[in-house]
């Protein structure tokens, strides 16, 4: 797919921002700011909907997995789009369904509601980004790629500070619904923003969108999905829905790739696979997105439940994750000069580290821990996007930009999606592990609990002190289940780093004059 698309007001030259560069960058991170507070809104409310809508622990996780999947499905779309119908229709219609669509999620009254509202959200909002993105690459000098990335991705992080934040204090005084609602008024924004600034000169291309690469991607990744997030309930491969779910992964994954390479028009362009840069930019997105949110969806019910901290103060502790990816994406404005692949590496050095600290944890954490250990997970997300996001584009040829863009945060998301749902089968399937074997000591002939300060919390002989027994073995049973994810978490992260050296650092250009 190829577009002619250029900005009619500046010229991209070789000097430096211009005042209409400067406002159109602003206009999109405010939309980047948008979408970025959907991804964290739910999570500190995760507790009181799961409470309110009669929930389990696994079935909670789909409020985020469900968006993160529609928004992945939907973003190979968003290529098609822009050079189809243009930038500024494409984000009008964007932001007024993921609007609507906040709305509706705050009125939900079920479960099942609520997971189809989320899944507008993520429907609607997967152009926001990598249009916004492809659109900041195409039309500002190549020379000012790291400035504007810097600023633009600001919003990826701003987000993620307000939303909880906010969101954590309005719940806990309002209810879990107003931290939907608290997104409409920067919808409005981000409508007028987009609908007054962004103008363009587009020549449309009459492409056809290849249905049949879509259809089999979106079925490919709404299986696998399923798979991960039902099959710790269903018994893996003792279940024939995990059996179902598996062939159809199998097969249309398969039958993707297949299409992908023989078809003339196919949905994904299989020369994007011929840039090194952006084959290895593939894989570590991949990772960043696995190490992306996790710790932000396993935090609040482990604050919550296990130690009973308030939704205002959950909400603190995850904007100091926020904090630190502020800070870091400040530095990069002034460390661009820097090999990219240093930050890199610093980066997801960082986020190991952190989530090796957080396995450290035993069930008396505290609130210091908590905080200084997202800080620094937060440091290492911001020291790795930005030059991921630029070094894996900078050898892409312009026409491929927006499906190269959307393809990248395709695998982002689902990277996201797949990481938090396997993460959460560790903790629950550990936690039942570790309570299985903890039950086999608890009998009356075990002299532990003939002892005064013992048989006091734990009386094994009356029905209410083997209910107070069984709680704190649950108890600790998943807090283990969290140390086994933290630790998942960190050996991803530690993984990824020899990628990075296979990267290649164009030679800069020196501007003209």
């Amino acid at each position: 797919m190829s577009t002619a698309e250029t900005a009619t007001d500046p010229p991209v030259g070789e000097g430096g921002l211009t005042v209409w560069h400067v406002t159109v960058l602003l206009i999109l991170t405010f939309v980047t700011i948008l979408y970025s507070m959907t991804v964290t809104i739910a999570n500190v409310a995760l507790p009181d909907i799961r409470g309110a809508l009669s929930a389990t622990q696994d079935q909670i996780t789909w409020i985020v997995t469900a968006n993160i999947v529609a928004t992945a499905v939907a973003t190979p779309m968003t290529g098609w789009l822009a050079s189809r119908f243009g930038v500024r229709p494409v984000l009008l219609v964007a932001v007024a369904g993921f609007t609507l669509s906040s709305v509706l999620c705050g009125a939900a009254t079920s479960l099942m509601a609520l997971v189809v509202f989320r899944v507008g959200q993520g429907l609607f909002g997967a152009a926001m980004v990598p249009v916004s993105q492809a659109f900041l690459m195409r039309n500002f000098p190549r020379h000012l790629h790291n400035a504007s990335m810097s600023i633009w991705a600001m919003g990826a992080v701003l987000g993620p500070i307000i939303a909880p934040t906010v969101g954590g204090y309005l719940s806990e005084a309002y209810g879990w619904r107003w931290v939907f609602f608290m997104i409409v008024p920067f919808g409005m924004i981000a409508f007028l923003g987009v609908a007054l600034v962004i103008r363009e000169s587009v020549e449309l291309v009459q492409t056809r969108l290849d249905w049949t690469g879509f259809l089999l991607l979106s079925l490919g990744i709404t299986a696998l999905q399923l798979l991960m997030d039902r099959g710790e309930r269903n018994g893996w491969l003792d279940s024939t829905e995990t059996w179902v779910e598996t062939i159809i992964v199998a097969g249309a994954l398969y039958m993707f790739i297949v299409h992908t390479f023989t078809a003339r028009n196919s949905f994904v362009n299989p020369r994007l696979f011929l840039d090194r840069n952006y084959n290895l930019g593939l894989i570590l997105v991949l990772s960043f997105g696995m190490l992306n949110f996790t710790p932000m969806v396993l935090f609040p019910p482990l604050l919550q439940e296990l130690r009973g901290y308030p939704q205002s103060i959950i909400g603190l502790l995850l904007a100091a994750r926020g904090v630190g990816t502020l800070i870091a994406f400040t530095s990069m404005y002034f460390l661009g000069r820097l090999d990219p692949r240093i930050p890199m590496t610093f980066g997801f050095v960082l986020q190991g580290l952190s989530g090796f600290y957080m396995a450290q944890f035993d069930i008396n954490l505290t609130t210091w821990g908590v905080g200084w250990t997202g800080f620094v997970q937060g440091v290492g997300v911001g020291f790795a996007w930005i030059p991921l996001s630029v070094i894996a584009f900078a050898t892409l040829k312009p026409e491929t930009m927006n499906q190269g863009a959307a393809f990248f945060h395709l695998l982002r998301n689902i990277g996201s999606s797949i990481y938090i749902s396997l993460s959460v089968v560790v903790l629950l399937h550990t936690a039942k592990i570790h309570y299985a074997i903890s039950t086999e000591w608890v009998s009356i002939y075990n002299k532990l609990f003939d002892m005064p300060f013992v048989a006091g919390l734990w009386n094994v002989s009356s029905t209410t002190g083997l209910a107070v027994l069984s709680g704190e073995i649950q108890r600790q049973g998943l807090m283990i289940g969290y140390i086994n994810a933290f630790y998942l978490f960190a050996a991803t992260s530690f993984l990824t780093v020899p990628f990075i050296f296979f990267l290649r650092v164009p030679k800069k250009k020196k501007p003209v004059g």
